[in-house]
């Protein structure tokens, strides 16, 4: 049975609730790829989600994504562009011919144009905009205008929107009457004389509603206007938070301009939360897409961050030299405070970032929050203390020391909870991303703090 055959049999049930390609389905396009079977690579491609083909380019080589790209451009969609990890957008591009790159990005509305070339240079920039229709052109144009990462960026200009005094029957017609509507949209917005939007009308309630009741009748209760201004941050936190599927985006002039959609929101918010994990573990915005030069240079400056802080946890051991060379027990115990505290530290930072960014961490709960955090940090300490002083009695016989090591556990575990709150809370009020600096902080606090109270209590108690 040929390649072909096998493709055109139904997966397993497990394969199909996972939602990604099997090893199986890349090799079968990178053996139709190797032996330039362009009629087998269609139909092993064709019945892929662009995602899927985005997720399929990004995995293989740059050479095998040369050759396949060659075979394949003629069927080139371009949703699959607007998938693609941009850390290989360009390349892709690069190896599309002009034509096949023409009508790929005629296919994508203005909002994923927009998308696609923001990060680009003006030369890569012009390759695609010569391609667009004139009025494709100038509403890209006046997207990019706009701020990077603004609600002008992140909308699309293909509206659909009727006068606020038509009836059901007449927005009806209209929209009948048109040879092209967005391909995804979920409301008609009415407008006033000034376009200047005044609500929403789902395509639910106008389908389901009498040809004569006036439109603003069945308009939705819930109704939010994005200025074109307003930072995507801020605008996927709305739709999360009001549950929007689509917002109207006005100008200065508070007149319609577009509108963006819940499947664009969604994005954002996904790319906010992926950033945010990336940032806490001091990599950045790397991706595995990225070539090692790239990858190196994110992760060094705060592996030189990490450097610092642990030289200085190391200057704080330094002071205690005479009382571990007297008592070696201390040595072996030592890292168990620190990496505790370490712990707890990053359990109530992973918590704060994730609740600044979400506003759900705000002036007025603040205080709230840290109290719950110490508190809880007070129990977990007491509760390890216990085990830990019982360790030290067993393991090394001396009352004394048990004693010790349950107390600077109690000391770092409550500091830890203290700094893992009140950290990001202190660099987000001074302007700086609190789920990039915090880590390297409260690291800091808490490694210090853990080896002084154990080697400080130490020293005053057993020597």
């Amino acid at each position: 049975m040929n390649d072909t055959n096998l493709t055109q049999e139904p997966r397993s049930e497990a394969s199909e609730g996972s939602y990604q390609l099997e090893r199986s389905d890349v090799a079968a396009v990178l053996n139709a790829v190797e032996r330039g079977d362009q009629a087998s690579l269609s139909v092993l491609m064709d019945p892929m989600h662009p995602a899927d083909i985005a997720d399929l380019l990004e995995q293989i080589s740059i050479g095998e994504r040369r050759k396949l790209i060659h075979l394949y451009d003629r069927e080139f969609d371009g949703e699959i562009l607007s998938e693609l990890d941009e850390s290989i957008r360009d390349e892709v591009i690069a190896f599309l011919r002009p034509e096949v790159l023409a009508d790929a990005v005629r296919d994508l509305e203005s909002d994923d144009v927009v998308d696609l070339i923001e990060d680009m240079n003006v030369s890569q920039q012009d390759i695609i905009l010569d391609v667009l229709e004139d009025s494709d052109r100038v509403a890209v144009e006046q997207s990019l205008t706009y701020p990077e990462n603004s609600a002008g960026r992140l909308m699309q200009r293909e509206v659909v929107m009727a006068p606020e005094h038509w009836t059901v029957g007449q927005a009806i017609d209209y929209l009948r009457e048109q040879e092209t509507l967005p391909e995804q949209f979920y409301h008609v917005t009415l407008v006033d004389p000034r376009f200047k939007p005044v609500g929403n009308v789902t395509l639910g309630k106008l389908m389901g509603s009498k040809r004569d009741v006036l439109l603003w009748e069945i308009t939705e209760s819930v109704f939010q206007v994005i200025p074109a201004m307003q930072n995507e941050g801020d605008v996927a936190y709305a739709f999360n938070q009001y549950h929007l599927i689509s917002a109207p985006v006005v100008d200065d002039d508070e007149r319609l301009v577009g509108v963006i959609t819940i499947d664009d929101a969604m994005i954002v918010l996904d790319e906010e939360h992926e950033e945010d994990i990336l940032r806490l573990a001091g990599v950045g915005e790397g991706s595995l897409s990225d070539r090692v030069i790239n990858t190196t240079k994110q992760r060094l400056p705060w592996l030189a961050v990490n450097l610092v802080t642990a030289i200085a946890a190391s200057l704080v051991i330094a002071q205690f030299e005479a009382a571990i060379t007297q008592i070696v027990a201390l040595a072996v115990l030592m890292p168990i405070v620190a990496s505790m505290g370490g712990n707890a530290g990053t359990q109530s930072l992973t918590v704060a970032v994730r609740a600044i960014a979400t506003k759900d961490l705000t002036g007025s709960n603040m205080w709230r929050v840290i109290r719950r955090e110490v508190l809880v940090g007070l129990i977990n300490g007491v509760v390890f203390a216990v085990i830990m002083g019982l360790v030290g009695l067993v393991w090394f016989g001396s009352p004394a020391l048990g004693y010790v090591i349950a107390a600077a556990m109690v000391i770092n575990m409550v500091v830890a909870g203290l700094a893992g709150t009140a950290i990001p809370v202190l660099l987000e009020k001074f302007g700086v991303d609190p789920a990039l600096a915090s880590g390297a902080f409260v690291t800091t606090v808490t490694d210090v703090v853990g080896f002084f109270a154990f080697l400080g209590l130490a020293a005053m108690v057993l020597l």
